[in-house]
C-alpha cells in the first residue's frame, strides 16, 4: 500500500454520506456482525434514521484509487438534535442529567476505520479534525455509546467492573442506562479486578477516552441488533488538564 496521504472533510452531498454508511457497514455489520432496521444489505450500507440529522466526518487517502474514505465520524450538536427531538443515545441512556446542565452538548457515534488504517496515523488525524469541529462550536460536554463487542455481559466482567470502579461519571453528569436491557457493570468487587485483563479487554477507542479524561455512565446497556454490549461515555471539557488537551490532538495515534 502506498503511503497515506490524509485529509478530513464533513460530508456536503448523499454520495459522500453513502461512502460513510459503506465503510460501517464493512467494520459493523461485515466485520463485527452488527444489523439494524435500516440496513441496507443489498447495497452494502450500514445507515439509520439519524444519520440525516447529524454531521459525517470523514477521513481519506488521497494516495488511494478515488481518494477512499478511510475513516469516519458522525457527531450530533444539540441544536441539531432539538430538529429530531433526541439524541441517538436516548434510546439506551437518560441523558436528563446533561440536558439539564445547560452546557453545550455533542454526541459522538459510528467512529470506525478501514483494517488497512488502524494502529497509525489515521485516529489521529481523524480526532484533530474532531478537536477543532468542537473548538468551533464552543461544545463543552461530548458524550455517546461506544461498544463491546458480544452480549454475554459475564465475559466483560473485568472491564465493566474496572469502568464502574474506577471511571464512573460525577453525580451531575451521571447518565443512566435505560431499563429492560440495561446491564450492571459492578460484577466484581474491586478488589478483585485484574487492571492488566481489564485493559486488554476494553477497546482501543474507549481506553483513549478515559485517557482524555472520559468517564462512564451507569450501567450498560445490551444491544442485541449490534451484538454489542454499550456503555455511555461522558467527558467534560472544562476538566481536561493541559496533558488531556495534548492527548486530545493526538490520541489517534495510539489507537
Amino acid at each position: 500500500m502506498s503511503t497515506p496521504e490524509f485529509s478530513v472533510r464533513l460530508a456536503e452531498t448523499e454520495a459522500e454520506i453513502r461512502a460513510a454508511q459503506a465503510l460501517r457497514y464493512q467494520v459493523f455489520v461485515e466485520e463485527l456482525g452488527g444489523g439494524g432496521a435500516l440496513v441496507d444489505h443489498e447495497a452494502g450500507l450500514e445507515k439509520d434514521r439519524f444519520d440525516p440529522y447529524f454531521d459525517h466526518l470523514l477521513l481519506y487517502d488521497t494516495a488511494r484509487e478515488a481518494g477512499a474514505v478511510v475513516g469516519v465520524y458522525r457527531v450530533l450538536r444539540d441544536d441539531q438534535a432539538a430538529a429530531i427531538g433526541e439524541f441517538y443515545s436516548d434510546g439506551e441512556y437518560d441523558l436528563s442529567p446533561l440536558r439539564a446542565s445547560g452546557r453545550r452538548l455533542m454526541e459522538l457515534g459510528r467512529s470506525c476505520l478501514h483494517p488497512d488504517y488502524r494502529g497509525g496515523a489515521a485516529m489521529f488525524h481523524l480526532w484533530q479534525a474532531l478537536a477543532d469541529y468542537v473548538a468551533r462550536h464552543g461544545i463543552e460536554v461530548l458524550f455517546g455509546v461506544a461498544s463491546f463487542h458480544g452480549t454475554d455481559a459475564a465475559r466483560l466482567a473485568q472491564p465493566l467492573s474496572s469502568l464502574h470502579h474506577n471511571h464512573l461519571a460525577p453525580e451531575p453528569l451521571r447518565v443512566r442506562a435505560r431499563s429492560g436491557r440495561y446491564q450492571r457493570m459492578d460484577l466484581l468487587p474491586a478488589g478483585q479486578i485484574d487492571r492488566k485483563q481489564a485493559m486488554l479487554q476494553t477497546p482501543a477507542l474507549i481506553k483513549a477516552y478515559l485517557r482524555l479524561g472520559g468517564t462512564v455512565g451507569e450501567g450498560a446497556w445490551i444491544d442485541h441488533e449490534f451484538n454489542t454490549t454499550d456503555v455511555c461515555l461522558v467527558m467534560d471539557t472544562a476538566r481536561m488538564n493541559a496533558r488531556q488537551r495534548q492527548l486530545y490532538a493526538g490520541a489517534g495515534a495510539r489507537r
